[in-house]
C-alpha cells in the first residue's frame, strides 16, 4: 500500500476557517470526504496512514480529526491513545464499517465525540463536525457528545 497524504487546502479558502483531518486507510473515503470538507469551506487533509497524520502532527493539530477505525499498523482506538497526550487534543469522531459494541464503548470512554457507522449521510458528518469545531473553539459546547449515531 502506498502511503496517501492529500490536501484538501483551497489557496482562495480563510485562513481561519477549520482544520479537520481525515485519517482512514481507504484513498476513496479520504478524497469524497476531502470533497465534502471544500464544499462545506473546511480546509481539510486526509492522510491514508495513520503514522502520516501523526507525523503531521509536529507541524500542526487539526480543529477535529475524522478516524476510521480498522487500519493497517494502528488502531484507530490506538491512533486516539495518542491524541489524548497532546495539550490541547482535538475532538475526535469515530467512523468505522466494523461495529463491534466494546469498540464503541472504548472510543467513547476516550472521549470521541461521535461514532458513526459507514456508510455515513454526509449532513450527519457535516453536523458532528461543526458542533465539535464548535465546542473545541469555545462556542457553545455540544450537548450530545459521545452520541452513538446508529445507522442499521
Amino acid at each position: 500500500m502506498a502511503l496517501f497524504r492529500e490536501n484538501g487546502l483551497n489557496a482562495l479558502m480563510d485562513s481561519q476557517a477549520p482544520l479537520i483531518a481525515i485519517v482512514d486507510d481507504e484513498v476513496s473515503i479520504c478524497r469524497a470526504l476531502l470533497r465534502l470538507l471544500r464544499v462545506a469551506n473546511y480546509r481539510a487533509e486526509s492522510f491514508n496512514s495513520p503514522i502520516l497524520f501523526l507525523e503531521s502532527l509536529a507541524e500542526h493539530v487539526p480543529d477535529c480529526v475524522v478516524l476510521d477505525l480498522q487500519m493497517p499498523a494502528m488502531t484507530g482506538v490506538e491512533l486516539q491513545e495518542h491524541l489524548l497526550r497532546l495539550d490541547d487534543p482535538p475532538p475526535v469522531i469515530i467512523i468505522t464499517a466494523h461495529d463491534e459494541p466494546k469498540t464503541r464503548e472504548r472510543c467513547l470512554a476516550l472521549g470521541a465525540v461521535r461514532y458513526l457507522r459507514k456508510p455515513i449521510e454526509g449532513e450527519i458528518l457535516m453536523g458532528s463536525i461543526e458542533e465539535a469545531v464548535r465546542a473545541k473553539r469555545g462556542g457553545a459546547p455540544g450537548s450530545n457528545h459521545g452520541e452513538l449515531v446508529d445507522r442499521t
